[in-house]
């Protein structure tokens, strides 16, 4: 009898802690079971444009994504067929060529910011969770992260927070949590809720 793919959703604010608790469970499930699959994956594809326009771009709005690919590599991978999942460059603010092959897994976690702003998404989900983290948290975090890791300077990191982050969130991804099963407070180290979940998903991989 063929295994059914279980799909999780981890919603929630930029830098609230959402890929933290997705590669914190597959690490401590320790299962080849289990994958982890990035909405930033699937922002659209810019070649076209020049870079200042990309700049431009605001990331944080739902049409900035490929939603209806991802949608389509959902229901494969629930199917039982492998896709190729795009890659994406923080600092050339595009797709890169190469893609990255993910097979069926029996469990595979997808974080993103407006994961649950789509219905034909969200209802794709076995399960969603939301991080439920204070914007202030989620600042301080998202300012550590584009200045070491994605090469940004203070100023723009700051003036795109006010600009489009915060907006959207407002706008989008807050409203979006009443579609959440489990609303997580204080982040992606919150050991109760890594706990719970662990085992709802030992549960469905047994």
């Amino acid at each position: 009898m063929k295994q059914k793919t279980i799909l999780v959703g981890i919603a929630g604010a930029s830098a609230s802690g959402k890929s933290l608790l997705a590669n914190t469970l597959v690490e401590e499930l320790q299962s080849e079971h289990v994958c982890v699959i990035s909405e930033d994956s699937y922002y659209k594809d810019q070649t076209h444009m020049t870079m200042e326009q990309r700049v431009q771009t605001n990331y944080d709005h739902p049409e900035s994504m490929d939603h209806d690919l991802m949608l389509e590599h959902m229901k494969r991978l629930k199917e039982g067929t492998p896709v190729e999942v795009p890659l994406y460059d923080y600092t050339e603010h595009n797709r890169k060529q190469e893609t990255r092959k993910v097979l069926p897994a029996r469990v595979i976690l997808i974080e993103g910011i407006l994961l649950f702003t789509r219905p034909e998404i969200r209802e794709t989900f076995d399960l969603r969770f939301y991080m439920d983290t204070p914007l202030d948290i989620c600042l301080i975090r998202r300012l550590k992260r584009d200045i070491i890791e994605r090469g940004r300077e203070v100023d723009s990191v700051i003036k795109q927070y006010l600009e489009t982050v915060r907006p959207m969130f407002l706008q989008f991804i807050e409203p979006a949590r009443q579609h959440a099963d489990l609303i997580i407070p204080h982040g992606g180290k919150n050991r109760i809720a890594i706990d719970l979940i662990k085992t709802k998903i030992q549960d469905l991989i047994d």
